[in-house]
This record gives C-alpha cells, sequence and structure tokens, in this order.
C-alpha cells in the first residue's frame, strides 16, 4: 500500500464529530417587570447550563446593563426595566463568548483560572484552551 491509500483507510476508521451539540440549547430568560425592576425567575437554571456559578453571570450582566444586581433567594433582581429580548440578547453573547467553545462548538468548557484580568478557558470535549479578556 502506499502512502496515500493508508491515509484513506485511516481517515475512514476515524470516528465523525458532530459540528453541533444537539440537545444543547441556550437558556431562555423567564422574566417581568414589576415596578422599576426587573425580575429574572430562573437564573439558577441559567447558571446550572452554563456550568458557571450565578455571581460570574451576575457579573457579566452588570456590566453589560450598566444596572445594579441583586439575588433576592433564587431570583434576580436587576434595578432597572430591561426588556426580556435583550436580556436574552445578553445571555446569548455571554453563552457564545465564554461557555461555548470556539473550536468544537460544544458547551464543555470550564474555566480554569482568572489572572490578570482574563480568563483561561478549557474545553472538556476538544481540549482547546484559549483566554478571555475578563467580563
Amino acid at each position: 500500500m502506499n502512502y496515500d491509500e493508508l491515509l484513506d483507510r485511516a481517515f475512514t476508521k476515524l470516528p465523525t464529530l458532530s459540528k453541533e451539540n444537539v440537545d444543547f440549547r441556550i437558556p431562555v430568560i423567564d422574566s417581568i417587570i414589576q415596578g422599576n425592576k426587573t425580575v429574572v425567575r430562573n437564573i439558577t437554571q441559567i447558571a446550572d447550563v452554563a456550568r458557571r456559578s450565578k455571581a460570574e453571570i451576575i457579573k457579566y450582566l452588570t456590566k453589560e446593563l450598566a444596572a445594579p444586581i441583586g439575588i433576592d433567594d433564587q431570583i434576580l433582581v436587576i434595578n432597572a426595566k430591561v426588556a426580556q429580548n435583550i436580556l436574552n440578547a445578553k445571555i446569548t453573547k455571554y453563552f457564545e463568548t465564554y461557555v461555548i467553545c470556539k473550536e468544537c462548538h460544544k458547551p464543555d468548557t470550564r474555566v480554569e483560572g482568572i489572572e490578570r484580568g482574563y480568563i483561561t478557558t478549557v474545553c472538556e470535549a476538544c481540549g482547546a484552551r484559549y483566554t478571555l479578556k475578563n467580563y
């Protein structure tokens, strides 16, 4: 066998990798506006799907929305009126930037370290490592 035939044979034996994880969906915000505040009722679910702490997501949303945010029991309280579509856009941006792997496009990432204003993220599915600016 020559090199090309061996190479073709090797490629046929490799497993096929899916481009997307079809089971994964970015969660939709469940929010209501009460007076001058916006209440997000499913912040725990969003944090669980992202595999991040609620504090990290709150820090990101505080910066993105430029509004103070607090947590009351399991409910996120934003001290501003924010439309649900804007919140969904911010959460989608968070997932695309900080949760979903840039190489294999799977949500199996974890934060390995935060230092000097940068986050080191490692994908547990493909092993990719990359550094992102901290939020």
